[in-house]
This record gives C-alpha cells, sequence and structure tokens, in this order.
C-alpha cells in the first residue's frame, strides 16, 4: 500500500468549506488560478483523482512503447489534458449520462469505467476489446454499458449526434446529460456551429468540452480563430452557458463542470467549456511537433504538466509524502504491466470475421416466407402511398419521429408527403429541422442509436444530400460495423431524387450509385405507389439505416399509381418483382426506368420479339436469384438506369451477369443510361441527356440481331 498520511482535522475542515462559487471577469470567464476546492469533494475522490492521471499517463507512456516496437499502428495521447478530462468526468453519472469522446480523451474513458485493459487490448487491435472488437485503430472509444456510442476518427461529427441523443433525452423526460468533446481545431468543421445552433434551440442537455492545446496537429490557434477563442466567438448563443476553465487545474475545472452539470440537469442547457490545456506529446504518433514548435516552447509546457501540480497539492495538503506518491506509482505501473501482459497473450480476430456485423440479421419478414398479394385498394398515386405509409407506422409506433426541411405543419413537404402528419401526430414527432443536411443526418443517428426512437427523416432533393455525405457513409452506415455488433443505427433517409422535371443541374441529380457503394446502409428505390408504401413499412421497421429513394417525377404519375395494399403490407427487401414476363431479352431496371422499358419491351412485343422487364426495387440487397434466373433464361442482358453511364448502377448489374452467368449468354450486356454530364434545364436537352423509350428500344433492337 502507499504511504498515505492522514490529512491534520483543519486540512480536512478546509476542504469542505470553500465556496462552490466560480470567479469570474467582466467577461463572465473562469479566472485561472483562483478557484476554490469543490465543497463535499471527499478524500476518495481526491486519491481517485490522482489515480486516474497517473494512470492515464502511464497507458499512454505504455502505448509509445508499443508504436516504437510496431506492435501499435497509431497512437494519440492525453498527456497535458489529464486534469480537464477527468474533471469533466467526474461531474458525470457514468453509464446514466451519455459521451460522444474523442480521439484524445483517454482520461476521460478512464474515469467513466473504461479500464487499462480495455485501453491496451484496442492498442494491440485484440478481438476481446469492448470499444471496436480489434476493428478501428486505438483511441476510438465505445463501450455499451458506459453509454459511450462507438466514436469514428472523424473531426466534428460526433457533436451532431450527442445532439440527437439529447434530443432524445429531452423527449423522455429524464435528466440525462450528453457530453461531446474535442479539441480547438476541431471548431472550425461546420458540424460544430450547426450542433450549437440546434442544441439551444431546443435547450438540450448537451455538454460541449472543448480541450484548447493552442495546435490543430501543426496549426496554431492564431491561425483557426480570428478571436483567438471559440468562447469569445460563443457569446451570440442564446442559452448556451459558457465557461472557460484553467484546464491545467483540476479543481477549478471539476467546480466548473459541476455547476455546468447542474444547469444540465435542470433543462437550462446546452453548456460551453472551453479547458485550456497544453499538448506535451505530437499530435499523434505520426506527428513530429519538433517540426513547427520549438525548443523553448516544448520545454516551457512541459512546466505546466497537470500531473506534478496535482502532486504538488497532495503533499502540501499532506495526503502523502514523496515515498508514497513513488509507492502509488509503482503500483498503478504494475496495473499497466499486468493488462499489457494479458492484453498482449490475446488473441487478435479471425479473418472469417471481416465481414461480421455489416448488417443486422434481424429479419421483419424472411424473404423465404413472404408471398406477393394482390392488392384490392382504391388506387393511389406514389406520394399518397408514401404519406399514408408513414401515418401508419407513427401509429403502429409511438416512438417513430419524422424531421427535416419543410415537413411540419400546413406545408407538409416541398412535395406533400408529409401532409396533415403534424396535425395528427403534434408537433412532437412530426416537426422541423433547420435547412442544414448533416444536422439532420447526425441528429438521427444520435436518436437511433439510443434504441428507444425510429427516426425517419427527409432530404428535400438528393442534389442537396451532401451535406450529409459524411454523417451517412463515414458514422451512419459503419457504426454496427466498428463496433463490433455492440451498436445500430436504424433509420430511415428518405430523398426525391431524379430528372424529367425541368429542375436543371441542382434538382434533377440521380443519385443511386453513390450510395448502393456504402456497406451497412440499406438502398431502396420503388417505381410505384404499392411497392413504395409496401417498402417505406418495411424500411420503418428495418434495423438496419435505410436510403429511401423516391422519384420526384413519379410522385404524381398515373404509370406509378396502383391499388393501395393495406395497413398490414409489408414488402421484404431483396425481392425484385418479374413486371414482364419474356424470352428473348431481359431488362433490368428501377425507378423511372420500369415505365419507359415496359413501353419499350411492348413495342419489340409487337415486332416479334420477347422482352423480360425485371423491377429491381432494392438496389442493396439485390436479389441475385431473380437477376440472374432471367439472364440465363433470355440470354441477353440490357441494364437500363437512369443516373449517368460512366460507373453507374448498370456497370454492377452487367458485372455479376459477366462472372455467374457468361456462359448462358447468346449476345453483350448493354446499357442504357443518361449521358455523363449534370442535367440540363433547357427541355430540349434535358431529352437528350437522359434516357428515353427510343434509346431503350435501340438497344433492345440492336440486342435482337444477335
Amino acid at each position: 500500500m502507499p504511504t498515505v498520511k492522514k490529512a491534520a482535522s483543519k486540512i480536512t475542515a478546509k476542504t469542505n468549506s470553500q465556496k462552490k462559487t466560480i470567479v469570474k471577469n467582466s467577461n463572465g470567464q473562469a479566472k485561472h488560478g483562483v478557484e476554490s476546492l469543490m465543497s463535499g469533494l471527499t478524500r476518495e475522490q481526491i486519491f481517485r483523482t490522482y489515480r486516474l492521471m497517473v494512470l492515464s499517463r502511464k497507458l499512454d507512456e505504455k502505448q509509445l512503447i508499443y508504436s516504437k516496437q510496431g506492435k501499435q499502428f497509431f497512437h494519440i495521447g492525453a498527456p497535458g489534458h489529464e486534469a480537464a478530462q477527468i474533471a469533466v468526468g467526474m461531474a458525470l453519472k457514468s453509464g446514466y449520462d451519455w459521451a460522444y469522446p474523442y480521439y484524445r480523451d483517454i482520461s476521460f474513458a478512464l474515469t467513466l469505467g473504461e479500464t487499462a485493459k480495455d485501453i491496451l487490448l484496442a492498442a494491440l487491435h485484440r478481438a476481446e476489446d469492448r470499444n471496436t472488437g480489434g476493428r478501428m485503430m486505438p483511441c476510438h472509444y465505445g463501450i455499451k454499458e458506459l453509454r459511450i456510442p462507438a466514436q469514428s476518427s472523424c473531426t466534428g461529427t460526433q457533436f451532431l449526434e450527442a445532439v440527437g441523443t439529447a434530443m432524445g433525452a429531452k423527449k423522455n423526460g429524464t435528466d440525462e446529460i450528453v457530453y461531446t468533446s474535442s479539441g480547438e481545431g476541431t471548431t472550425s468543421e461546420g458540424e460544430f456551429w450547426e450542433a450549437l445552433n440546434w442544441s439551444t434551440r431546443d435547450k438540450l442537455p448537451v455538454l460541449f468540452h472543448i480541450q484548447n492545446n493552442r495546435f490543430a496537429i501543426s496549426v496554431p490557434l492564431h491561425e483557426q480563430v480570428t478571436t483567438g477563442s471559440i468562447y469569445t466567438l460563443t457569446e451570440g448563443y442564446k442559452g448556451l452557458h459558457r465557461y472557460h476553465a484553467n484546464g491545467l487545474d483540476f479543481f477549478h475545472t471539476y467546480n466548473i463542470a459541476t455547476e455546468a452539470v447542474a444547469k444540465l440537469r435542470k433543462g437550462e442547457g446546452p453548456a460551453l467549456i472551453w479547458s485550456d490545456c497544453v499538448r506535451l506529446l505530437a499530435h499523434s504518433s505520426s506527428d513530429d511537433q519538433k517540426k513547427y514548435r520549438t525548443p523553448e516552447e516544448l520545454e516551457e509546457d512541459k512546466k505546466k504538466d497537470p500531473i506534478p501540480r496535482f502532486e504538488k497539492f497532495l503533499i502540501e495538503n499532506k495526503y502523502y509524502d514523496e515515498k508514497g506518491l513513488q509507492t502509488f506509482k509503482d503500483e498503478i505501473q504494475n496495473e499497466v504491466n499486468e493488462a499489457a501482459e494479458y492484453a498482449e497473450k490475446s488473441p487478435e480476430p479471425e479473418p472469417s470475421t471481416s465481414q461480421l456485423h455489416v448488417y443486422s440479421s434481424y429479419e421483419v419478414i424472411a424473404k423465404e416466407t413472404f408471398v406477393e398479394p394482390e392488392h384490392k385498394g382504391n388506387s393511389i398515386v406514389l406520394v399518397d402511398a408514401v404519406n399514408h405509409a408513414l401515418a401508419e407506422e407513427l401509429e403502429h409506433n409511438p416512438k417513430m419521429l419524422i424531421f427535416g426541411e419543410d415537413v411540419a405543419g400546413k406545408k407538409g413537404g416541398v412535395f406533400t408527403s408529409t401532409r396533415g402528419l403534424t396535425d395528427k401526430f403534434g408537433t412532437d414527432r412530426v416537426f422541423n429541422s433547420p435547412i442544414a443536411e448533416a444536422s439532420i443526418a447526425g441528429l438521427a443517428m444520435g436518436l437511433a442509436l439510443r434504441g428507444d426512437f425510429k427516426p425517419v427523416v427527409e432530404i428535400q432533393f438528393g442534389d442537396y444530400i451532401w451535406p450529409a455525405f459524411m454523417q451517412i457513409r463515414n458514422e451512419i452506415a459503419t457504426l454496427r460495423y466498428r463496433s463490433n455488433g455492440a451498436w445500430g443505427c436504424p433509420l430511415v433517409i428518405r430523398v426525391a431524387t431524379g430528372g424529367y422535371i425541368h429542375g436543371g443541374v441542382y434538382h434533377s441529380q440521380s443519385i443511386d450509385s453513390f450510395f448502393t457503394h456504402i456497406p451497412g446502409l440499406r438502398v431502396v428505390f420503388p417505381s410505384n405507389a404499392a411497392d413504395a408504401k409496401g417498402l417505406l413499412k418495411y424500411a420503418i421497421r428495418c434495423d438496419d439505416p435505410v436510403i429511401f429513394l423516391e422519384h420526384k417525377g413519379m410522385y404524381r404519375q398515373n404509370f406509378a399509381a396502383s391499388p393501395e395494399p393495406d395497413a398490414n403490407y409489408l414488402l421484404p427487401f431483396g425481392i425484385a418483382k418479374v413486371k414482364k414476363e419474356g424470352d428473348d431479352i431481359t431488362i433490368l431496371t428501377y425507378g423511372m426506368m420500369v415505365q419507359r422499358s415496359l413501353e419499350a419491351a411492348r413495342t419489340m412485343e409487337e415486332k416479334g420479339v420477347s422482352v423480360e422487364v425485371v423491377d429491381l426495387r432494392t438496389l442493396n440487397p439485390l436479389d441475385y436469384e431473380t437477376i440472374l434466373k432471367s439472364a440465363k433464361k433470355t440470354g441477353k442482358v440490357l441494364c437500363v438506369h437512369e443516373e449517368t453511364l460512366f460507373s453507374g448502377f448498370g456497370g454492377e448489374l452487367a458485372a455479376i451477369i459477366a462472372s455467374e452467368a457468361f456462359e448462358y449468354l447468346d449476345g453483350p450486356i448493354l446499357r442504357v443510361a443518361a449521358k455523363d454530364s449534370p442535367v440540363p434545364y433547357a427541355p430540349t436537352v434535358e431529352m437528350d441527356m437522359l434516357p428515353q423509350t427510343h434509346d431503350i428500344l435501340n438497344a433492345l433492337e440492336k440486342l435482337a440481331a444477335y
């Protein structure tokens, strides 16, 4: 045991009688170095604080050794940040509050309950790693029982997800707090400002912890922020409680954190803590800070190390003597050594697990048991089918939420697909978002991963989904995989897409292939009202994230109308439909192109050529069985889609057939698609650029000649 001297009674009395009041300057900033000890801070808490500081530092030192030995391929350390991270972490309730830590937050993660074994198992990419199972680089924290969602490498994305999780807490009426953090450099990302906007708008319980070590990798603070501080720049956010902490002083930061947390629990949030720290290591193991920092500067920062500062406090207040401190540090070193020995002996993941947890294993309806019914309802157009599906699912699931741009109130979306839903279900469940696509996707993710809400969000036009692409590709689609199956993200993103409406470059894009290229994401594209309703209801009950594409040019077209399915109809993914039987040529298509393909097929029928038209309905998953069965039957295949030819989805279809049914082919695999240019506005040029029925006819006649 370490040598511990009991503090004199007068010392204990002094500790427990300090004021909670934070001393601030005229700008509302807490003054450095004047903070008293927090009232009620126990000896056990003080000892725990020191233990966490030393443990964090020793684990960083061990990982640096691993990096030099070639056992660990990446490391980002917290030396210089320990006091700030532990102070804020100790103000939270582990396993009750939520946390979105950034990659430097090792001390914070330890404070919430991660162990030395957890850190080193992750460092050595072992299968037992509770954070990622060896699927992510070290420093990507995420343990479900601690309510730390699996974190990514992307800077800034976590802010919006935290806001979404906080929205769920508020809707549930709990006093949960959601922590999210970053370095000062990440505040240059747009997601940070979007998160501040939404969290202050709705008074959400989000605690932003910005740890300022003055360098974003190599870029100094004065080259990032004109005022020199995000604290100053955020002054305009009404309702944001702002604090400027001396992150080198545990007690100062802890006092600030406890005050901020108290406000958040009362529903007075959000809050931002700007903690001044030092970075005693390079940005990461792949960085060399000697290239951009002078030896004098580095030496000056070493003098600010928060651990010796805390040790001085412990000695001066007779918690430890020098011998006791050393004994304690030796004990921590032994703990790290034991954890390292365990981690080094632990097995790495099996190669066969490389594709495990890309998608959920849950099936709403097994494809094998599904029998497509004959629908007998009144005829409806596609936009009404979408509206009815949403209404039925809101009724079915009280935790389903709809939000997006213009979706609420009398507007009901720019295409009226959500009309009447706010009136029926209220503004708490159907509401408008800011015009910020990344916000929509990020908040949806933060809500979905909680497990107690089902967000169904709308992006008005596929042309404007790109600000959300980072959230969709790097966060939403990968969450299950990078968390080794611990976390899921079941949500639906509805997107209006496609041309033929004279919308020009920015209202006509087809975005299909961008999203089919993302493992972990389901992609759906119905061609008629009945399919739209059944597929959307299935998507809402699906356990995976879904991109649901709705062709805006088909919303009210009679050719896409159909008898309405009843409320129990769910159409499973991965079941293509043969819209027209044929023997000579197969057309593989989806969306708007189904109607044009059927027109062309009927014309060819008059010429004595039998054409089979297959509506794929879902692009991921694909119905390989139906595709290959038709290709083998006819021996000739035409792939038709609206997006551009080069790298379009037809190329993937052609590759599948070429590799799986080549010996059955009697001609080349042809493609009809849009020309490789943006969609123009002028109707005459738009008609030429987008695929038309006569283009399909020409390709069919070419194939028929073989």
